[in-house]
């Protein structure tokens, strides 16, 4: 079992956060979800894939705490949802990158998610399990029963929009990409200078 749930965490829990948008309770409803799904595993039929009847488990779990989430979160509730949650991070594409590059790929990442998160939930939803969990048309459609030509529209349409999206945050520094200035550009120049004898 512990095998079955390591296989469908990721792709499960990304789900349940395009929904909640929040890391603390896509976790907490995945745990949900698998409770019950596993207490109740005599409701599998069989009729579609394993994955799949999961992920329609934990979508129904997402949308019910949508559903009953209040307006505000008591702070009490909020601290012993963090004690002893482990959040799944994204992993660092190069763990020996220096420490700039790092800190700008975790910029670019949290800005990127805060533009998922902007997205409608329908386009939100169909945009992680495609694009993120490489799901097929077909599989994404099955897991939301809806018709593989909504998700070829929803996807298109949630593209333009995070590109939309990113383009007002990243559009103002275009121009300070591939900076090349201070400590770089001081040491080109007397590179230079000692090659042409000039000190």
């Amino acid at each position: 079992m512990a095998r079955l749930i390591q296989q469908n965490n990721q792709r499960l829990y990304r789900i349940a956060r395009s929904i909640l948008r929040d890391d603390f309770e896509a976790e907490d409803a995945l745990q949900e979800a698998y409770t019950r799904a596993f207490t109740n595993l005599d409701a599998f039929r069989g009729e579609s894939r394993l994955g799949t009847w999961l992920g329609r488990i934990v979508i129904n779990e997402a949308i019910g705490r949508l559903r009953r989430r209040r307006p505000s979160v008591e702070f009490e509730k909020f601290a012993a949802a963090q004690e002893g949650a482990e959040i799944i991070r994204f992993p660092a594409a190069n763990p020996e990158l220096d420490p700039e590059t790092t800190m700008a790929q975790r910029e670019i990442r949290a800005l990127l998610e805060r533009a998922i998160d902007a997205l409608p939930k329908a386009f939100r939803t169909v945009l992680v399990a495609r694009l993120i969990e490489g799901l097929s048309i077909e599989e994404t459609a099955e897991l939301f029963a809806i018709k593989p030509q909504t998700v070829k529209t929803r996807l298109h349409r949630a593209r333009r929009l995070l590109k939309e999206e990113m383009e007002k945050h990243v559009g103002p520094v275009m121009g300070d990409a591939f900076p090349f200035a201070g400590q770089r550009c001081e040491r080109l120049t007397q590179s230079v200078l000692a090659r042409l004898n000039f000190t």
